[in-house]
Parts: C-alpha cells; sequence; structure tokens
C-alpha cells in the first residue's frame, strides 16, 4: 500500500502515488474583470441611492438590451443603462416601452450595472438607478425623450 494513505477508511491517492501512476495535479485559476459601459450616465448623481429590482429577461431583446455568453464564459449579461418599467401584473421589470398598457409604458429608471445570468434563468437581479442624469443619446436600445409622460411613480431623470 505505498503511497495510498487511509483516513477514516477511506483511501487517498497520495503524491508519490500519483507520480508512480503518471499522474500530475495542477490547479488552475482564472480570473476575469469587464467594466460596463456607462457612456449613456451623465453625472454619478444618484448612483449612491439606487433600488434592488428583477428583471424579466423574456421580455427583453437579446443584442439590444443584453448578450448571451458564449462556450468559453456561458453567463450572459443585461447591458448597463437599458431603460426599464416595471410590469403591473408581475411586479418584474422589462424594457421601457411608450407603447405598452402593462405598466411597461412608465419609466422607471435605468439598469446600472451589467446584470450577469446564467443559461436558461429568466428572473435576474440588477440595479436600478431611478434618479440621476442620463444622455439620451447613448441609451443602449435608445429612448425618445418626446414619448416620456409625467406619473408619480416615474423616474426622475434629467436628460441631456
Amino acid at each position: 500500500m505505498d503511497g495510498i494513505a487511509s483516513v477514516g477508511g477511506v483511501r487517498n491517492l497520495t503524491a508519490a502515488s500519483m507520480e508512480t501512476k503518471n499522474m500530475t495535479i495542477q490547479p488552475v485559476s482564472k480570473s476575469e474583470y469587464t467594466t460596463a459601459n456607462r457612456e449613456w450616465l451623465a453625472s454619478l448623481h444618484g448612483t449612491d441611492s439606487v433600488d434592488t429590482i428583477t428583471l424579466d429577461l423574456n421580455l427583453f431583446c437579446e443584442g439590444t438590451h443584453y448578450v448571451c455568453g458564449d462556450g468559453c464564459d456561458p453567463y450572459g449579461r443585461v447591458l448597463s443603462g437599458v431603460p426599464v418599467g416595471r410590469v403591473a401584473e408581475s411586479g418584474l421589470y422589462g424594457p421601457y416601452d411608450p407603447e405598452a398598457h402593462c405598466g411597461r409604458q412608465i419609466l422607471r429608471g435605468f439598469v446600472i450595472a451589467e446584470a450577469p445570468f446564467a443559461p436558461g434563468q429568466t428572473r435576474v437581479p440588477a440595479a436600478l438607478l431611478w434618479h440621476g442624469a442620463v444622455k439620451a443619446s447613448k441609451v443602449p436600445g435608445g429612448i425618445d425623450v418626446s414619448q416620456l409622460v409625467w406619473h408619480p411613480r416615474a423616474a426622475q431623470i434629467r436628460f441631456v
């Protein structure tokens, strides 16, 4: 039993036995840092006081509001700056749509940071910028500020 250690009745291979079997163990670690594109953000005002929301990914469009992962990184992400409204029936958030009749016609704010999600996930936690300053021309998917309607629950955003 040279090279095999027994702990609590369980046999484990030791380094000596692994060498005799032509096995090597080499731990691998990978870190990746990404920075969200926040060109849409006109100032830092309001970024220190965001709300936590849940997005209904079924309502969003791939390529416009989110990107999917690939074979190397299976996780997708909802883009920073996507304008959202709250669906009255579910309480979840979807992309702002002035033509909607479900509650999303009221702009509640913008997804402030990219929100990652796993394959098959349909509910995505995110942070909501509900007051501050935004560059309308840089919003992912675009936003027509002339279609915004005042509402007591609407976001308090100054567009530049």
